[in-house]
């Protein structure tokens, strides 16, 4: 028998985000976003309120990067999540994240998180903080690759349990995709 929790946020997994980017002035920001995902072919969806200081960067850039939050660094990611960047301009400092410029887009890559989508803007809803944009490029650091692929095992992203509030490494391998279900005649 199921139970029944009504109307929720539940969704396994739900990838933990680190949204990046650059104000006005060229200051590099960032903030933890757990509801995103592939929006589209070559495009990514997320949710971004429009008070967060990262909604205003990236309608005034229209660009910005998406990385991974990873087992080394849960502690790193949920520290941009909690402080705002409205109230401390510093807070990729403080939690140990150093940039570069991405060379796709006008927004940071943050060096530590090993894998970074690069966007452009192509829509964003001040309602309902719906962030549409297409991916640019794909970068992953060498450490995380297997015969030139990007390795999970290797790259260990987390999820966020949104029903416990807590964050879960990925784990083992179960099945190979578009190819276990031909087992069924």
């Amino acid at each position: 028998m199921k139970k029944n929790f009504g109307k929720q946020t539940f969704m396994y997994p739900m990838p933990v985000l680190i949204i990046a980017t650059y104000d006005e002035n060229g200051n590099a920001d960032a903030m933890n976003a757990a509801w995103g995902g592939i929006h589209d072919t070559n495009q990514i969806g997320i949710c971004i309120s429009p008070e967060h200081k990262t909604a205003k960067n990236i309608l005034s850039k229209k660009a910005f990067t998406v990385s991974f939050a990873d087992e080394n660094h849960v502690t790193e990611c949920d520290y941009v999540g909690l402080v705002s960047a409205n109230k401390e301009p510093e807070k990729l400092k403080k939690a140990g994240f150093t940039v570069k410029k991405s060379e796709f887009v006008d927004a940071p890559v943050i060096n530590e998180l090993p894998m970074c989508l690069e966007c452009e803007l192509v829509s964003y809803d001040q309602t309902t903080g719906c962030t549409v944009a297409n991916i640019i490029n794909v970068s992953a650091d060498e450490q995380i690759l297997t015969d030139g692929k990007i390795d999970p095992a290797k790259l260990r992203p987390i999820t966020y349990d949104s029903v416990n509030h807590k964050y879960i490494g990925l784990g083992k391998i179960v099945g190979t995709a578009f190819s276990d279900g031909k087992k069924i005649q």
